[in-house]
């Protein structure tokens, strides 16, 4: 798929931050902004972006710390908080206004902070696996594996090495999706060995009981977007999003809201499965335009 690299600058002024802006259909085509999660990067988007080229012009970032994006020398700003406000320089560094905000995992999180900082700039909003309350499972889960991790000699061991932190969200998966997986979330070094393509030291932002990548009550952020159309979707095997969760998500939200499940698929789906895919095309049709 074609798209252009755009450059810009952080929020704080001090980091070199990249996106991918894939165009749409003409100057007017709706807007979607994409944001990965913890360790994941704008190619975590490329199998729902094939699937919404055309329809769509999606702005996909490397938050800081992530792919083609400047690591930081702090790591106490890496936290939803400072990237959501790097994402708001973003659309105001392109001239966009309002658009609609698909987030994954921490991602999904930087959208409700988005929506308070910026009431009205969110038209819809998908959330992928994640919510107000992020069960302790996953959490641990996530902070097992999080961080420096040496160097891999090939691709083949990136797979087995992708495949060993995410096989359990990913049962059906064959030995040609854990290769694909791996060449979206790591990079090809100057001496041909592979590392994940994120600063190691977002580690220290999950470490310890309360971890600062997470808000301490986000009940209350939830509660804002009350009045935005909300689409959440739940990996059915999810150690993150609980069963529980989502549903008292749908009762408080007196608005429109949508959610699905995607059968055999763990923290977080990738969203080009039947499922997903197709309750994110009938929401973004609806809402996003």
């Amino acid at each position: 798929m074609d798209y252009r690299v755009h450059r810009y600058r952080s929020a704080c002024g001090r980091l070199d931050l990249a996106a991918r802006d894939y165009p749409g259909a003409g100057p007017q085509a709706p807007v979607l902004l994409m944001m990965h999660g913890l360790t994941r990067n704008s190619a975590d988007f490329e199998p729902l972006a094939a699937k919404l080229a055309g329809r769509y012009r999606m702005i996909v970032p490397d938050q800081r710390g992530r792919g083609l994006s400047q690591w930081d020398p702090d790591p106490a700003q890496y936290r939803p908080d400072v990237y959501a406000q790097d994402m708001l320089a973003l659309l105001d560094d392109v001239g966009i206004a309002r658009a609609g905000l698909v987030g994954t995992s921490m991602g999904g999180l930087m959208a409700m902070v988005m929506n308070a900082l910026r009431p009205g700039l969110a038209k819809a909003v998908v959330l992928n696996d994640i919510g107000p309350v992020l069960d302790s499972a996953g959490l641990a889960r996530i902070q097992g594996y999080v961080g420096p991790s040496g160097g891999m000699a090939d691709w083949t061991e990136a797979a087995a090495r992708t495949r060993a932190i995410n096989g359990s969200a990913f049962p059906d998966y064959g030995s040609a999706d854990w290769t694909a997986f791996a060449r979206r979330i790591a990079h090809e070094n100057p001496d041909g060995t592979i590392s994940f393509a994120y600063d190691p030291a977002i580690a220290k932002s999950v470490v310890g009981d309360d971890p600062q990548t997470v808000p301490p009550d986000l009940w209350p952020l939830w509660d804002l977007l009350d009045a935005v159309p909300v689409l959440v979707v739940r990996g059915a095997l999810s150690d993150l999003l609980g069963a529980a969760t989502m549903q008292e998500m749908a009762r408080r939200h007196t608005g429109s809201y949508a959610g699905v499940e995607v059968p055999r698929v763990g923290h977080a789906p990738i969203l080009d499965e039947p499922a997903a895919l197709a309750a994110i095309e009938a929401f973004l049709k609806e809402h996003v335009t």
